[in-house]
């Protein structure tokens, strides 16, 4: 299949009408955010059974039309991994697609492992070798190569044809529906929208600050975070975590001595900048003792409990088996764990995972069902409730 470069307004109301009549298009995006907070959109491949297309948004006024293609709920949006490139969505143009398809996660339905690249993939659907030569080049300058041009067209055309053939295994298998609840969140603008107030939780070293330190890191990643934004930077770039934490510990009284810290030496950052960082640094010694922010307690499993999570790993590898899935694909050892502790907000009961697995692994904390032995091999009983 060929594709075609699209820079001029014409051409893309011309493609976008075509790909209006398919039942589903394949996405993928290229983007740069090296030096940015927000990642600047280079590229759109769109796709289907019959054209491929790229489209270049440097060269043109409008993308509308694309958006329009992607409000169009009759046909459903097939990504791989989409999760950035809806961030990109999101942010520049205040829209997400609906309906999404995540070939990332039906794979791992299909057997094929937890969170598969691109081009392992296409080997398993197509028996297909994916040139990534491509993979680091910068997607902003122009003019654009053939080669760079065909690279980025392959991702929605390799896309188009193992697309049918997963969807028609999944629905072999009964699966297709088990998806919806995943695929639906990714149309849900909440799960791109940052909490500033949480982003102390994401600062590395974290875990070595205690009490009121933790709240004035707090108001200070807050501050980052904020700042970031409003100047398209990396929130590293504008100021290190090491200074976060160096700011948090000693809590420097003036402007002068917060400059002086030695972790702030090599950052850009002009009076108003330390002035607002003084009023962050006040702000989090002047909470309550009672809000400030806690780390999470790490309890360490105890014999019996560290016991139970084999054996709800037991059970899982198990449930997974009798799907042909890996179990990893359910849930990580450490949800098992937190199931043990106590916890239910968890992955693993939520979606399909809850109605295939995690019910169950409750259900075997609760003594509803217990593990047996029949001729070498495990398998599930009901528990003997009798006294």
């Amino acid at each position: 299949m060929n594709s075609t470069y699209i820079d001029t307004p014409d051409a893309l109301q011309l493609a976008c009408q075509q790909f209006a009549d398919s039942d589903f298009i394949c996405v993928d995006t290229e983007f740069h955010r090296e030096t940015t907070y927000y990642p600047e959109l280079a590229l759109i491949q769109i796709g289907d059974a019959h054209h491929a297309v790229c489209i270049d948004p440097l060269a043109l006024d409008s993308i509308e039309p694309v958006l329009e293609l992607f409000r169009n709920e009759k046909i459903l949006k097939v990504f791989h991994a989409p999760g950035q490139d809806l961030e990109i969505f999101h942010t520049a143009y205040q829209m997400l697609p609906r309906p999404i398809f995540d070939t990332q996660i039906a794979a791992a339905l299909l057997g094929y492992g937890e969170q598969i690249g691109y081009a392992a993939l296409m080997k398993i659907c197509l028996n297909e070798d994916i040139d990534k030569t491509q993979t680091r080049t910068d997607w902003m300058k122009r003019p654009l190569s053939p080669k760079q041009i065909e690279y980025a067209a392959n991702d929605v055309i390799y896309l188009a044809q193992a697309f049918p053939q997963m969807r028609d295994e999944l629905e072999k298998l009964g699966r297709l529906s088990w998806l919806e609840e995943d695929f639906a969140a990714f149309s849900d603008p909440a799960s791109f929208t940052v909490q500033t107030d949480a982003m102390w939780r994401k600062v590395k070293g974290v875990q070595r600050l205690h009490g009121q330190q933790l709240a004035i890191l707090q108001a200070l990643a807050q501050w980052r975070e904020e700042q970031a934004m409003v100047r398209n930077l990396p929130r590293r770039r504008l100021l290190p975590d090491d200074a976060l934490l160096d700011m948090a510990r000693q809590q420097p009284a003036s402007t002068q001595a917060i400059r002086s810290l030695r972790s702030l030496q090599k950052s850009r950052l002009n009076q108003d900048d330390l002035q607002a960082l003084l009023n962050a640094i006040k702000k989090g010694q002047s909470i309550p003792k009672d809000q400030w922010p806690r780390l999470p307690k790490k309890h360490k499993l105890n014999a019996l409990q560290d016991a139970q999570v084999d054996a709800l790993s037991a059970l899982l590898k198990l449930q997974a088996a009798e799907h042909n899935i890996h179990h990893s694909s359910i849930a990580p050892r450490k949800q098992l764990e937190a199931l043990v502790r106590g916890e239910r907000d968890l992955e693993i009961m939520r979606g399909w995972r809850k109605i295939h697995a995690g019910q169950r692994l409750v259900d075997f904390i609760d003594g509803k069902i217990c593990l047996g032995n029949q001729s070498g091999q495990l398998i599930i009983n009901p528990a003997n409730t009798s006294s």
